[in-house]
């Protein structure tokens, strides 16, 4: 198993803690509402969560219709790096770069559980993950995947075209953890033309029906565990140099 390093220029661009649960009946958006005044000082940006929805209808003649209904808040610091989403759907914690280490970001995680738990009374969570979105800039003058990714699309030796942009989706069970990892890797536009910026995505979920009285914060912990043997069994230890 590969242990994760750390790394004074963390790929990171966004780690996430998500929770997916069942509310009570009688929970409300009301209930949402009243978490603000407990966070406002530490988190005093305050959005709505909605979410859209269109429809179109065809016939004789053709019509379009969209709407949006209110989920919940989205809670961000005065930098608004680090957010937290509290809907009637779940609880999310992200922490945009710069990310220090797990340790801190899972402590501010579980304060804000607490704060939500206590509002909203969960009685399930459906679901739990671990994500982390990474920015690998390699540079232009020595640009070929493989000496940064150990994992790479491969082309046909047929195309003898130059490869400008990919993606790649990867899901792979974890049957010794029950749990699922999906890779997302792409090319970004770059900020700079001296670099190829590879988007890396990482996340490690399971999706059992807990009870609240379970350790799901072990699970978390185990999901974390995996998601860094992932990614250092992704990255080549040419990666490793640009990230030290």
């Amino acid at each position: 198993m590969l242990e994760r390093q750390h790394y004074s220029k963390a790929p990171i661009t966004e780690a996430l803690i998500d929770l997916r649960v069942t509310l009570p009946n009688e929970a409300t958006l009301a209930g949402l509402n009243e978490l603000f005044p407990g966070i406002s000082v530490d988190y005093p940006n305050q959005d709505d969560q909605l979410v859209f929805q269109g429809q179109l209808t065809g016939g004789a003649s053709v019509s379009a219709t969209a709407n949006q209904t209110q989920v919940g808040y989205t809670y961000s610091d005065r930098d608004r790096k680090k957010i937290f989403n509290a809907s009637l759907g779940g609880f999310t914690f992200s922490q945009l770069a710069p990310y220090d280490r797990w340790e801190a970001f899972r402590d501010e995680a579980q304060r804000l559980w607490s704060i939500y738990q206590n509002a909203m009374q969960p009685t399930a969570i459906t679901r739990l993950a671990v994500r982390y979105v990474n920015r690998i800039d390699i540079p232009l003058s020595t640009f070929e995947l493989k000496d940064f990714l150990r994992t790479v699309p491969e082309v046909s030796a047929d195309l003898s075209e130059g490869l400008s942009g990919y993606f790649m989706q990867l899901q792979m069970p974890q049957r010794d953890i029950d749990a699922t990892v999906i890779i997302n890797q792409a090319t970004i536009p770059p900020s700079t033309s001296k670099v190829t910026p590879i988007l890396l995505d990482i996340e490690a979920s399971q999706t059992p029906t807990l009870v609240l009285d379970q350790p799901f914060w072990d699970y978390l912990e185990k999901l974390h565990t995996r998601l860094n043997h992932v990614f250092e069994a992704c990255i080549t230890d040419e990666t490793r140099k640009l990230i030290r």
